[in-house]
């Protein structure tokens, strides 16, 4: 292994160090600490999830990682990313005898071949592969559920198109999806663990499930059987916040580890009582924290996190980082939060593209105090002195030239090259009879009625709540306020309304063509599981009347569509309402990492080069969007900009994040 030294060359390497003389096992739990290999370790891990960060940066970060003192990383897996559809097929004559009526589940999975806008992300072989080069073990969290404040906690939204499913149960239907997800997610991992001469050294299984709001433990144990058939020995845990007890694990099939933020000696005494004479581990020591749209940023400082970092290393117990390198929640990927934990958006909040998390390593791979601070500490309580590598450079970033808006397209030309679903009513993007069966999962769905006649004084009626926000345009006009600060979250155009109304003119229009543009705001992480978007909890009305035969739109940016786009204005208009705009960003060189600055704009996301970047909303807390060198190219860049309210002239570029609300 080819390191660049910073401490002695007599030292072994992590992987000399535990390998030595040959494999024999891996970790064992039976005693009051782990043991791998016979050999005594505490587990120093830190948090970097591969499909948050861009592929060619995965080796920059796992150095940093290894630079810092880690011994391992840990990951999450997205299952919803891995397998986007899930292609239904009739059944072979094998089944024949099962009912004209079944059907069977073919899954699309997608380990970085599938051609989708994420792929790149996706190469989970690669990526382990290189942690183990860079001398760093792994934990994986292969769930199904993962939380991570990601899109629908990692679940596919096709499965809402199951009537009879029960989200994190053993029903049956949930059960038969996860079993084909796991059989193509479990060889990969077997193949890589560490007495196969691989990295993974523990395996988590499913995630924090004393607040899934389920109470089907059994479920605990199908998963473990299906890990187990697949031929996983290595270590399973289960991690849950230990004051809630041992009400998310079975404490004689999984050592349970512990997430929180602060009291590590009160957590870890309550592990002990749990578990007595096993080891204890933090998987979740929270370095920071996460920001919603139209809230504060959120601030944990390096004090914070050094006296409870030192207090878990002085226990002393394995502990991994989360997160050590938040990354970005790229596309419409972001989670979101619903205190209320209903299925009828009462409580929504949506987070935003950044996952920086106030990490060791924030979003661009640079520095923080807290990654000096996770580099003393571990130096002084490590008992295992290994080979570590010099701390790498820290990354080139700048602030390109602002660049000057080229082109429009307005709503009414995308739409036109998008084939609408026929619905009678409103309905969700999920139930859209579209992607090969499998529904709408990102984006924007508009709803149209045409040929309309709207008195003077009419009231348009939504009843039940949007999800998540809605525009209303009539004649292509925007006649719903702007969302333009934290307070007009309150207002119509939200979820927060329940049966929201707005008068549409204030005359009487014939032959009207009514447009609903709902933005789906990113899908609840954690505890709700009735995850639809769009209009689908009622219908909508006009003066009381019910407005039926739509055409349903899916608007969902993806590459290949965006790419093709040609209805492009020659000049800009002082367009207001939803729109796409088109810039020209020239590199000379190498790219670097720059920085979008959408302060000047409204409520929006951005487009590079066909790739959905990431949302942006002035309301704050953050103006910027994270553009890392791999997305960019020497030459020509397009930047595209969907605004829903009223465009800037210009776009432009900042070398750092800016925070600001409004």
């Amino acid at each position: 292994m080819a390191l660049t030294c910073g401490n002695s060359t007599s030292l072994p390497t992590n992987y000399g160090h535990y390998t030595a003389g040959g494999i024999r096992g891996g970790i064992t739990s039976d005693k009051p600490n782990f043991y791998l290999n016979d050999k005594e370790i505490f587990l120093y891990s830190g948090a970097m999830h591969y499909f948050r960060v861009p592929r060619a940066y995965w080796r920059d970060r796992l150095r940093k990682m290894r630079a810092a003192g880690l011994n391992a990383v840990e990951t999450y897996v997205p299952w919803n990313l891995h397998e986007p559809q899930s292609g239904k097929r009739p059944p072979s004559d094998d089944n024949a005898d099962s009912g004209p009526c079944l059907m069977v589940w073919d899954g699309k999975f997608d380990f970085g071949d599938g051609g989708n806008d994420m792929s790149d992300f996706l190469h989970l072989e690669e990526f382990l592969k290189t942690a183990q080069e860079e001398d760093l073990f792994a934990i994986v969290r292969s769930g199904p559920f993962i939380c991570a404040e990601f899109e629908f906690g990692g679940h596919p939204s096709w499965l809402l198109r199951e009537k009879s499913i029960d989200f994190r149960t053993t029903e049956k239907t949930y059960v038969s999806h996860v079993t084909r997800w796991f059989n193509a997610l479990l060889p990969i991992l077997a193949a890589l663990q560490f007495t196969k001469g691989g990295p993974v050294v523990m395996l988590q299984v499913e995630n924090e499930y004393s607040v899934s709001g389920k109470r089907d433990k059994a479920l605990l144990k199908v998963l473990r059987s299906l890990m187990l058939e697949h031929g996983i020995v290595e270590q399973l845990v289960t991690s849950d916040n230990p004051i809630r007890g041992a009400h998310g694990t079975w404490p004689d099939l999984f050592l349970m580890t512990g997430n929180f933020d602060q009291k590590p000696k009160e957590q870890f005494d309550m592990l002990k009582k749990i578990q007595p004479g096993r080891p204890t581990m933090a998987m979740e020591f929270w370095s920071g924290w996460f920001d919603f749209w139209g809230g504060a940023h959120t601030n944990k400082t390096v004090e914070e996190f050094r006296y409870n970092y030192e207090e878990i290393l002085k226990y002393p117990a394995s502990v991994n980082i989360y997160m050590f390198h938040g990354g970005t929640n790229f596309g419409f990927l972001n989670g979101a939060g619903n205190l209320a934990y209903d299925d009828w958006n009462t409580d929504y909040h949506s987070i935003i593209s950044s996952y920086e998390y106030l990490s060791p390593l924030d979003e661009a791979g640079d520095y923080t105090d807290k990654y000096w601070a996770t580099k003393e500490l571990l130096s002084k309580y490590n008992p295992v002195k290994t080979l570590l590598p010099a701390v790498p450079d820290r990354p080139k970033k700048t602030a390109y030239e602002s660049i000057k808006i080229e082109k429009e397209m307005l709503l009414y030309d995308m739409l036109e090259t998008i084939k609408p679903v026929a619905s009678k009513e409103v309905v969700a993007m999920e139930t859209l009879d579209i992607n090969n069966g499998n529904g709408q999962s990102f984006g924007y769905v508009v709803y149209r009625k045409t040929g309309l006649n709207i008195p003077a004084g009419a009231v348009l009626k939504i009843q039940g709540r949007v999800c998540d926000t809605v525009m209303v345009l009539v004649d292509g006009v925007l006649v719903s306020p702007w969302l333009e600060r934290s307070k007009d979250l309150a207002g119509f155009g939200t979820w927060k309304i329940l049966d929201s109304t707005l008068v549409l003119s204030n005359r009487s229009l014939t032959n009207a063509r009514l447009e609903l543009v709902v933005e789906n705001w990113g899908r609840v992480n954690v505890g709700v599981y009735k995850q639809f978007k769009g209009l689908w909890q009622s219908q909508v009305k006009l003066n009381d009347e019910y407005i039926t035969d739509w055409s349903v739109y899916p608007l969902e940016f993806k590459s290949a569509w965006t790419k093709s786009l040609s209805s492009w204005g020659k000049e800009l208009t002082d367009t207001v309402g939803p729109a796409m705009y088109k810039a020209t960003l020239r590199v000379e060189g190498e790219p670097v990492d720059t920085f979008v600055h959408m302060e000047q704009w409204i409520k929006g996301i951005v487009i590079v080069n066909g790739f959905v970047l990431g949302r942006y909303a002035k309301m704050g807390p953050i103006q910027t969007l994270y553009l890392p060198a791999p997305l960019l190219r020497t030459g020509d860049n397009d930047i595209i900009i969907f605004e829903h309210y009223k465009p800037a002239q210009r776009v432009d570029f900042s070398d750092a994040h800016i925070y600001k609300r409004y």
